[in-house]
């Protein structure tokens, strides 16, 4: 049987184990959304992961929502995040960054020049952000046209090349999380009546056109995809039939052979069972004519359950998100079975050192 702590091959990326870090937002970006000194400490400390996901990162100045968080797409932000690679591979770890734009869930406090946030809609989400002034309503957003998309597109693309260039292993594109991509995917959000709105075919459109553009620059085997299909974070209202959108989705995504496809069960950080939804219909359609894609299952997993998924072949990889911020050698303790450390809630976001880079390993 296959072990959780047996390495693997995810696409191109040989990793030592199977476990990830799941992205985690952190709020500790330097001046021009840069990765800082703290950074690349905080992630070296946990490079004994199979493969670490970063927290996301925005595509563009207007994909940005919260406050300090880091971008990749300048040349300053390359740089900065090239410390942080360089010394994650020095460790033997392996590592690569999500791609994010946050589409309508921000503020115009934080957009250039003030301007209103983008999405597939011009209704706001019900819900708050992280700025200057702490936890605000997030502002109104206005719908893009459909001569904008492609410019969207281009980011993303333009961002998964700077990710190579600043020493990544490859990317994950953030589809999940009531965010951009997925603001597109829901008809509880897009109201569009364009080609990116409407049909279940329409909607799953910028997910696809984000996904080949990646991997015509970067290579499949450097290509993740994150989805959530029934999470309720942000205003993601339910589809009116979220398995037959996501199985969809997946079924055009597929044939492209991407790396992996990691996929939240139930609500990010919250109940697994909050909506009904058969996952497996997921696993199977990626599979199929890909069995060496690796299937990334996250939310909510002990050590026990990581271990029983991996060994049954119901997943190849288990993400850990909360655990891995008390625990920087998380690994270890959950091969050892030791206990592990609780996180301070007072630090998750924005900060310094404390609560960030001072949880100590196991002596």
């Amino acid at each position: 049987m296959t072990s959780l702590f047996d390495p693997a091959r995810i696409g191109d990326i040989p990793v030592a184990n199977r476990i990830a870090m799941a992205p985690l937002t952190r709020n500790r970006a330097g001046a021009g959304q840069v990765p800082t000194d703290l950074t690349v400490e905080y992630y070296r400390q946990r490079a004994s992961a199979g493969l670490i996901i970063t927290e996301a990162s925005q595509i563009m100045a207007e994909g940005q929502g919260y406050l300090d968080t880091p971008g990749i797409f300048s040349p300053e932000q390359i740089a900065g995040w090239k410390k942080v690679t360089d010394a994650v591979h020095a460790e033997g770890g392996r590592i690569v960054i999500q791609l994010w734009h946050v589409g309508r869930i921000s503020h115009v406090s934080l957009q250039p020049g003030g301007i209103a946030p983008v999405s597939s809609t011009d209704r706001a989400a019900r819900g708050k952000t992280f700025t200057k002034d702490g936890f605000v309503d997030t502002s109104t957003p206005r719908a893009l046209r459909t001569d904008e998309i492609p410019g969207i597109v281009a980011a993303y693309r333009h961002a998964a090349r700077s990710a190579i260039d600043a020493g990544f292993d490859g990317v994950e594109v953030h589809g999940a999380n009531g965010y951009l991509i997925d603001q597109f995917l829901r008809d509880s959000v897009n109201d569009r009546t364009d080609a990116y709105g409407g049909s279940i075919e329409n909607r799953t459109r910028l997910l696809v056109d984000v996904m080949e553009a990646v991997v015509a620059e970067i290579g499949a085997g450097r290509t993740g995809l994150r989805l959530s299909p029934v999470t309720p974070v942000n205003d993601a209202g339910q589809d009116s039939d979220a398995q037959a959108l996501f199985n969809r989705a997946v079924e055009r995504i597929a044939p492209l052979k991407i790396a992996f496809l990691h996929v939240i069960e139930g609500q990010t950080g919250g109940a697994r069972d909050v909506a009904p939804f058969d996952y497996e219909q997921l696993r199977t359609r990626y599979k199929a004519g890909h069995e060496a894609g690796a299937w990334m299952v996250n939310n909510g997993y002990n050590r026990q359950m990581a271990m029983d998924v991996v060994s049954s072949g119901a997943a190849d990889i288990v993400a850990f998100g909360r655990p891995f911020i008390g625990n920087p050698d998380l690994v270890r303790r959950l091969k050892d079975d030791k206990p592990l450390a609780d996180l301070n809630p007072k630090s998750l976001y924005g900060g310094g050192a404390e609560g960030y880079t001072d949880y100590p390993a196991l002596s």
